[in-house]
């Protein structure tokens, strides 16, 4: 490999991935397996969570399943420890773990006067606490080892909020200015060694949002067909197609990279609508 190739190289890594058992979690975590790094899923389906583990290393990777919940420090300090006990260290956390909730949505012939509070409040704590405390969790033990990167997952909500899904677009711009603050921090207290950046996904089609963009029969609802007139690439995105981008910040190839949110949309956030 050349020294330009190697420094594009996660080979050998360790990458902690929350929420792996998902749709976006379990893609990253099978492509990186590929790539040589050893992977650390960490889940609350744990059925989910241990088949997808298995399946990695049935195909020659390496890694392990550990159920742990993002909100609780305790399941976090055990996973770090299991992690490192396995595999001796830990390079990348990567806070793939989210989601959205019914009542934080303004649903057709709904105002923000329906809102949801315990609902709203629900989505902000999977999504903002769910990266905050994994990231101090996961964060002491890479900064004391000298080196590592810490990803986050914002959305296109975040930047630019979309209508009707408001608990979700606060919880991801909180993402994306936590993220900022981060990098500053560890920055500030320990130079370049750890990193931290996100990546903002465009449009994915998943379980969660499956209804809000395709009807029953696959075609594209009123809000599916909006975003595609949005998105100069005219499609919505593929899990796979978030691998790149990720694998780029976990790499050596990116080390004066931090505090950054990089879209990863087919070009909707570029896109003024004329």
């Amino acid at each position: 490999m050349t020294q330009a190739g190697s420094q594009f190289s996660i080979r050998d890594k360790v990458i902690v991935i929350t929420g792996g058992e998902g749709l976006i979690g379990s893609t990253l975590a099978t492509f990186f397996a590929g790539e040589g790094a050893s992977i650390v899923l960490l889940g609350i389906n744990d059925k989910k969570g241990a088949e997808i583990s298995k399946q990695i290393n049935l195909s020659g990777g390496s890694s392990i399943y550990i159920h742990a919940d993002v909100l609780v420090r305790s399941s976090l300090l055990m996973a770090a420890e299991k992690a490192i006990e396995t595999f001796g260290k830990l390079d990348v956390l990567i806070n793939a773990a989210g989601g959205n909730r019914k009542g934080a949505t303004i649903e057709q012939g709904q105002s923000i006067f329906d809102l949801d509070m315990d609902d709203f409040r629900s989505v902000s704590e999977l999504n903002l606490d769910g990266t905050v405390l994994p990231s101090i969790v996961f964060g002491e033990k890479i900064a004391s080892s000298g080196k590592g990167v810490i990803i986050n997952f914002s959305s296109m909500a975040a930047s630019r909020p979309l209508t009707r899904v408001v608990g979700y677009s606060a919880a991801k711009a909180a993402v994306e200015n936590f993220t900022k603050w981060m990098a500053v921090e560890m920055a500030d207290k320990y130079g370049d060694s750890v990193r931290v950046n996100a990546i903002a996904p465009g449009f994915l089609v998943s379980d969660q949002n499956r209804d809000l963009l395709l009807k029953t029969d696959g075609s594209l609802t009123k809000r599916g067909q909006d975003i595609i007139e949005q998105t100069p690439f005219g499609r919505f995105g593929k899990p796979e197609e978030l691998a790149g981008t990720v694998m780029w910040l976990c790499s050596d190839a990116s080390s004066f990279v931090t505090g950054a949110v990089i879209p990863v949309d087919g070009g909707f956030s570029a896109f003024s609508g004329v």
